[in-house]
Formats: C-alpha cells, structure tokens, sequence
C-alpha cells in the first residue's frame, strides 16, 4: 500500500484530471519549479545589463532545481508568511550558498514575493496552456474527418429535446469542430504574447531593482532609471518567454482573468460536444457511442451498462470552471497596491482551472478521435416522425396561394391528424380540402422526404471545413 503524506491532492476526487499531461504541469513541483525558474531567468536578466555578475547568475541558474528544496517544508512555512515566496527564498539562497557563497548575495535582487510568484504562475500557465492548445487542435481535427465523411449522414434535428428539421450529423460534428477551435484561438491569442511576466517590486514602482542596480552603476537619474527599468522588464521578459506589460500588475489582474475567461470557454466548447454524446448515446437513441475500451464504463451494480464515461468526465468539468472562472474574475476588484487576500485566493482556483480544462481537452481527444456514429439508428430515428419534420416545408409551398397563417393552420391540423391516425402526412395533406389540386400526391411525398430537405448543411459543412483547410 502506498502512503501519501497529509493533504495531498491525488486526484481521487477528480477524474478529469487524474493521471492525464496537465497534473504534472501544474502540480506543486511544477509550481516551485517555475517560480525558481523565475528567480533565475531575473538574475540572468540584472546579468545582462551589467548590474549582476555574469557568474553570480549561472550559479544562481544552475542551483534552481525544484528538487533540491523540500516542498512539504515549505507549503507548511507559507502560513507564517501568507505566500510561499518568503520560505522559497530563504531555502533557494542557502542552495546558492552551498554552491557558492558570494553567489547568494544576488538571490532575489531588489524582488518581491508577487513578482516572483505571478510570473512563476505565468510560466506554469504557458506550460499548462501548450498542453491544452495541441489537444483542442487535435480535438478539432478529428471532428473535421467527422464532419467530412458524415456530410450527408441524415438524422432528427432536436429543438427543445423534440424533432424539429432534418438535419446531417455532419453539420453537427462541424458545429462541434468549429467550436473547439474557436477555444484553440482564445488559447492561442493567450499564448501568443498575452502572459506576462511580474516586475514591480513592493509596491508596483521598480524602486528596489532602480536602488540596487544604481548601486551597480546605473545612475539614478530619472531617465537613465526608467531606461533601465524598461530594459530590466524587456530582458526579464525574453529569458522566460513570456510578455511584458505597460504597467507592474500586482493589483491590475487581468492576466489571470484572461487564462481563466479562456478555461471557461475551453471547457464550455468540449462540454457542448459531451452533453450531446450523451444524449445521443441514451439507449432509445443510439446514434452514438463512446470508443469501446475493455472494462470501461462499467457500473458496480448492473452488468449490462456501459456508461460514457469520457463524456461525463468533460461535462464534469465543464460544470466546475465557469464557477472558479467567476471567482477569478472576481478577484479583478483588488485593493490598494497589493491585495491582502483577494491575490491568494486565486492561486488554487487558477490551477483548478487549468487541471479541469487540461484534463478536459485530453480527454475530448479521445472521445472524438475513437466516436462511433450509427447511421442505421439515425435514419430510423429519424423516421419516427418522418415527413412530419419537414412540414415546414410545405407552409413556405403553400403560403403565396394560402396565405402563411393559413398554410400553417392547414398543416397543424393534418400533422395532428397524422400523428393520430398513424397515416402518412402526404396522404392526409392529399385529403384535405384546403390543400387544393397542386402539389399533388406524388409532389407531396417527395417535399415530405426528411433527406432532401436538409436545407444547406452540406454546403454549410464544406464551407466551414474549406475554411479550416485554408486557415
């Protein structure tokens, strides 16, 4: 049996993410390891403009390993500090020490515990985000192929649960598609010089990086200060790969409230295509099912089930980030120059985020690449109502003769009619006086025929994947 110090978050509570890329790259290792990299790639930075040694750098540099420090010693010294920064410090600079004494004198140079901490947050949201981006983009083109070869898969258009119009489910899986990468181009915008690092020092004005760099040389003058200030934040910028902002962000929060803004909408596109898996895969509907995997959805009590289970894992999650999302948001209204629990609040909702919607888009992998379409059901499915789901075709017929209320009062009458009697729509419209001689019998039942009127979906479909092909 494996023992599993207090408090650790295995996942048991949470499938989603459990065992999938995205725990490891956000989990407590990966967060110390960024908010090291952090202190690194500034040390590096203060190097390349002259006010820290080059030398001091590589040790501080080669010294920044996650499993040098002890993890659960520091998650427990935060609490006499409010944030884990002041703890990492202190442990980080006796590493240095060991390594180089002298070197340890430039850890955290003129920092701050948020600047460390919000670019290390940064860092693991890029890290998290790259994950999440090449799943949605792999997710997108599974449902193109989807899309594709079921162009002119006819089936049962639902509105309100009902039959409505004939539709194809390749216009829906282009839906589902379109979607996804519509979530892929949040994500990408995100990563595309939207995260960015943290330098403002205590208070969000670069005082104590000015004050040890004029120690260093640089003249305090304003204008060799704010050069330097810019150049600091441009450098520390370009060791991390991350962006830089016009002002210090320590109490303007919307590089969280993007990453989270952008979670939500991941997990709402991939949870649209899970409820609809679900749906569909109900045992009376049967026009889809999971990819079958041995042993998979098996219920404790009835042998006979097989449960989707991936769908209900991305639902899952779906249902969970909008909430954390809002809070995150939320957390915009921040006070004074540092937030004295409004920034700490969003630590653990911001790595939910990203276990929920990295968990999720792998997941959708899966389910879409391996989805199994069952045509015979759609079609049957879709007879059930048969001509009656294209009545509306009929009222558009008959409106310049009849009049548009008239025609629709003629054909909620005979649909009534029909579906009462179990007679065919096109014998019982023949029937009616009001229907007069044109269209005729033969003319009816081929306006009532579900599969040609499905309207523009094909073209729909080859529209938008013509798109994505030329994107």
């Amino acid at each position: 049996m494996t023992a599993h110090p207090a408090g650790l978050d295995s996942g048991l509570l949470s499938p989603v993410r459990a065992g999938t890329p995205v725990e490891r790259a956000v989990g407590d290792e990966a967060w110390l390891q960024a908010m090291l990299d952090a202190e690194a790639a500034l040390a590096r930075a203060q190097a390349g403009l002259g006010t820290l040694p080059a030398w001091a750098a590589a040790a501080i540099t080669g010294a920044a390993r996650a499993e040098r420090l002890d993890l659960r010693r520091l998650a427990v010294a935060a609490r006499e500090s409010a944030n884990p920064v002041v703890g990492l410090v202190s442990a980080f600079t006796a590493a240095v020490a060991e390594e180089d004494p002298k070197a340890a004198e430039y850890v955290h140079r003129g920092s701050t515990s948020q600047d460390v901490f919000d670019t290390g947050a940064m860092l693991v949201c890029d890290r998290a985000l790259r994950l999440v981006h090449a799943d949605l983009l792999r997710t997108a083109a599974a449902l193109d192929r989807l899309a594709e070869r079921h162009r002119d898969t006819l089936m049962a258009g639902r509105t309100l649960t009902l039959h409505a119009v004939p539709t194809t489910f390749g216009l829906k899986a282009a839906g589902w598609g379109l979607l996804v990468r519509e979530a892929a181009d949040r994500v990408g915008r995100l990563l595309d010089g939207r995260l960015p690092v943290s330098l403002g020092g205590a208070a969000g004005t670069l005082a104590g990086y000015l004050e040890y760099s004029a120690v260093d040389g640089v003249p305090a003058a304003d204008t060799a200060a704010s050069a330097y200030a810019a150049a600091l934040s441009k450098a520390f910028a370009a060791e991390t790969g991350l962006a830089t902002t016009p002002l210090p962000w320590h109490a303007l929060r919307s590089p969280v409230a993007d990453v989270a803004a952008a979670a939500a909408f991941v997990t709402g596109a991939l949870g649209k295509i899970a409820v609809d898996v679900q749906s569909m895969g109900r045992t009376e509907v049967g026009e889809v099912s999971e990819p079958p995997v041995a042993g998979r959805g098996t219920s404790s009590a009835m042998p006979h089930k097989r449960n989707p289970v991936l769908a209900t894992l991305i639902r899952s999650a779906a249902l969970q980030v909008p909430a954390l999302a809002g809070a995150l948001t939320q957390c915009l209204v921040t006070e004074d120059e540092r937030s004295g629990g409004v920034w700490h609040a969003e630590w653990l909702l911001l790595r939910e985020c990203l276990r929920l919607a990295g968990g999720a888009s792998h997941t959708a992998v899966e389910l879409c690449e391996g989805l199994v379409v069952h045509e015979e059901r759609m079609r049957a499915n879709a007879a059930t109502t048969g001509a009656l789901m294209s009545s509306e075709r009929i009222v558009a017929v008959l409106a310049p003769r009849l009049g548009r209320a008239a025609a629709k009062r003629l054909l909620s009458e005979s649909a009534g009619t029909a579906a009462r009697t179990g007679r065919p729509l096109a014998d019982v419209l023949a029937e009616h006086p009001g229907i007069g001689p044109s269209p005729g019998p033969g003319e009816l039942a081929d306006l009532l025929d579900p599969a040609t009127y499905t309207g523009a979906a094909a073209s729909l479909v080859d529209h938008v994947l013509e798109r994505h092909r030329t994107s």
